[in-house]
């Protein structure tokens, strides 16, 4: 089993920047690759930004691309996702997610543990 805590959601306005945190614990377990997604009011869950755990190698849709980061802290089990120029668009529930075996980054299904997930607003 995997546990995932989640932090650094809030409201913010447009163009100011959050970043989340989400860490992982649990026993005799290896991450292929890391991600968080998004569920905005009333829509499916959607991919925000993805890293491989051992190459480094990220990857974020346009809709996010030059405004999102995401980074990852090995020795701690931590990924990052630092949020600049936030929009309303971007409102919505984060969460983070584990894959432990080989599957394509951007693929939900392939994510077998999630975390709590956590509120990010964006409002004037």
């Amino acid at each position: 089993q995997v546990q995932l805590v989640e932090s650094g959601g809030g409201l913010v306005r447009p163009g100011e920047s959050l970043r989340l945190s989400c860490a992982a614990s649990g026993r005799a377990f290896s991450i292929y690759n890391m991600a968080w997604f998004r569920q905005g009011p009333g829509k499916e869950r959607e991919f925000v930004a993805g890293i491989n755990w051992s190459t480094g190698f990220t990857w974020e849709p346009d809709s996010v691309k030059g405004r999102f980061t995401i980074s990852r802290d090995n020795a701690k089990n931590t990924v990052f996702l630092q949020m600049n120029s936030l929009k309303p668009e971007d409102t919505g529930v984060y969460y983070c997610g584990v894959q432990t075996t080989q599957e394509a980054l951007t693929n939900l299904a392939g994510y077998g543990y999630w975390g709590q997930g956590t509120q990010v607003t964006v409002s004037s």
